[in-house]
């Protein structure tokens, strides 16, 4: 008896894999700038993580490809980022990925039914800094001191972060239009072009004008970006991450500054003045309390250490240890 030979459809099978691949990769980013309004950092983190798994795709045998369907490929695809040693939040957000190009390939037709299970991340607190800390860079080091030729915008920048907990995405593209000075207001699109106000004290409001006064040229209409480099062009989120860590050397004890940690000791430094849970989860853009919460693990540790050094019992028992001694 004869049997059909069907290897000659197997490289048909391959590139009906991989095109489909392809094809629908830039339609699905193409639905998350339109239809989910996703940042440009998820879409270029989404499409490198795409790209990345063709490059994997590419690399497997064609005798893998033909037995092994999409759905297959891609969970093996991320069970070997765990044997790389990926971090388990890259993996996270590359399933996260999948997952959602998954649920997209539903819309048309395709199933995929991952199964890969989502790494169980550690929860870390979040690093900020004291209050003094900002206070002495903001107040206490002077313009001259800076070693940039932009000390009044580089100091705008490091107060409103502060001022406001905005993310450095967010700050770079404030636009004139968006900042009203007299209600020292300032208009956020966030992520997922949720638009939210951010507000600023007199202070952060000085500093700015400080800047418009004496370094940045009059502007040529309301749509011009509010913080531009040398060139007169919109600031990169690399160079505000420069700008931050600039001031790290004047720390007394030597730490990593970000603007995210800006943001982290803003959130922290507002719930320990007692500020209700869901304004800062308003004034951060957060889209959950959830993601709001892990600031009040902050303030209770804080807290905790001061019980530890103010409250009478732990007083008597330090001076008992000390009259011991």
């Amino acid at each position: 008896m004869h049997y059909p030979n069907h290897e000659h459809l197997i490289p048909a099978r391959i590139n009906h894999g991989i095109k489909t691949i392809h094809r629908k990769k830039n339609e699905f980013l193409t639905h998350l700038s339109v239809e989910k309004n996703c940042s440009d950092h998820t879409q270029r983190a989404y499409s490198t993580d795409l790209e990345q798994f063709i490059l994997f795709w590419s690399q497997l045998s064609d005798d893998e490809k033909a037995h092994l369907g999409i759905k297959h490929i891609i969970e093996r695809y991320l069970v070997s980022l765990y044997y790389n040693k990926i971090s388990k939040a890259s993996i996270a957000r590359k399933l996260s990925c999948f997952k959602s190009f998954e649920r997209f390939l539903r819309t048309h037709g395709i199933q995929l039914n991952l199964t890969v299970q989502r790494p169980r991340l550690e929860k870390k607190l979040p690093i900020y800094l004291s209050v003094e800390e900002i206070f002495y860079l903001l107040d206490t080091i002077t313009n001259e001191a800076l070693p940039t030729k932009r000390p009044a915008r580089d100091k705008a920048i490091f107060e409103l972060l502060y001022a406001t907990g905005v993310r450095c995405s967010e700050l770079i593209n404030i636009r004139f239009k968006d900042l009203d000075l007299e209600q020292k207001a300032i208009r956020i699109f966030g992520k997922g072009k949720r638009e939210r106000i951010a507000l600023f004290g007199q202070k952060a409001k000085d500093r700015l004008l400080a800047y418009l006064e004496q370094e940045r040229p009059r502007p040529n209409g309301q749509e011009e970006y509010l913080f531009l480099n040398y060139r007169n062009e919109p600031l990169t989120s690399r160079s505000v991450q420069r700008i931050i860590e600039m001031f790290r050397s004047f720390l007394k004890i030597d730490r990593h500054i970000t603007p995210h940690k800006l943001r982290h000791s803003f959130a922290t430094h507002m719930l320990n003045q007692g500020v209700d849970l869901r304004v800062v989860q308003e004034l951060l853009g957060h889209k959950t309390l959830s993601s709001t919460e892990k600031y009040t693990h902050v303030s209770l540790d804080d807290l905790a250490r001061l019980c530890d050094t103010i409250h009478p019992i732990n007083k008597h028992l330090h001076n008992k240890e000390t009259s011991n001694d």
